[in-house]
């Protein structure tokens, strides 16, 4: 089927960014930038402890730490989905610190999410929650169902449900998909959004080891075909090491590993949680 999808030229990976970022040096060309975040939700007890780390454009970096360790807290204090104590974050080479929440909106927009829970309608068609990937950049009404969309945004959907190899599935209900075929809908509605940095955290830990295994292959080929940034969260350390070009890891909401993954083994990994 044709297609109107024109993905954004792709971005040119830097080398990969070894260490805490020094607060006076500058980083270009990069997707995230965060200087000295901190958070405390009652006031007393840090969940994040002066973050300091960015992503460069093109790059694909895996968040890992254990339970606690503050990574989804980070992951959501960058997209300023809940505010940082203290701290800076640029994302896409915008400061977000004194945005209008319509401007905030908007910066998101360049973001595409992807979660545990794949948040899929469940009663709408595989192909109709494609298409609610383009409702930031659309009117509400033409991306809400697949029989209200213009056909060349059907088209966008079709052939975003192509790159993860579910065009069969389209007018399937959400709800009566496997768990990996859900999670590559969500991956598809995340292409929708024509993003230029993809968040997704704990990808796969809702699916058993062969799809999970499946689905971040995928991921992380669909991130480099399209030139995308990709920072994940997990706790799978095998994923970590062989989906992404960069591992940042957290401990007590600090940073304490940041290097790039032809320097890392499990081993060396698996003693962070020790």
């Amino acid at each position: 089927m044709s297609s109107q999808f024109s993905p954004a030229a792709p971005f040119v990976a830097a080398p990969p960014l070894a260490g805490p970022v020094p607060r006076t040096r500058e980083i270009a060309p990069a997707d995230l930038v965060v200087r000295g975040l901190t958070k405390s939700y009652d006031g007393h007890t840090p969940v994040l402890r002066g973050i300091d780390f960015a992503v460069a454009a093109g790059q694909r970096v895996a968040l890992i730490g254990s339970n606690g360790a503050g990574k989804s807290t980070l992951l959501r204090c960058c997209m300023h989905l809940i505010r940082p104590d203290a701290g800076e974050v640029d994302l896409c080479g915008t400061r977000l610190e004194g945005l209008s929440a319509n401007r905030l909106r908007a910066l998101r927009s360049q973001v595409g999410f992807v979660f545990q829970k794949h948040n899929l309608v469940p009663r709408l068609s595989a192909l109709t929650n494609v298409l609610h990937g383009a409702i930031p950049r659309t009117s509400f009404g033409r991306a809400w169902f697949q029989g209200l969309a213009p056909e060349a945004l059907r088209s966008e959907a079709m052939h975003c449900l192509e790159r993860v190899g579910l065009t069969h599935v389209a007018l399937r209900r959400a709800d009566k998909l496997s768990g990996g075929q859900s999670q590559r809908i969500a991956i598809a509605r995340a292409l929708m959004q024509r993003p230029r940095l993809i968040v997704a955290d704990e990808p796969a830990a809702s699916l058993d080891p062969v799809a999970g295994d499946e689905v971040m292959s995928l991921f992380s080929q669909l991130v480099r075909a399209e030139g995308l940034t990709m920072i994940f969260t997990s706790h799978d350390l095998t994923h970590a090491l062989n989906y992404a070009d960069r591992i940042v890891a957290l401990r007590g909401g600090a940073v304490v590993l940041d290097a790039p993954c032809s320097e890392l083994d499990v081993t060396t990994l698996r003693a962070l949680y020790e």
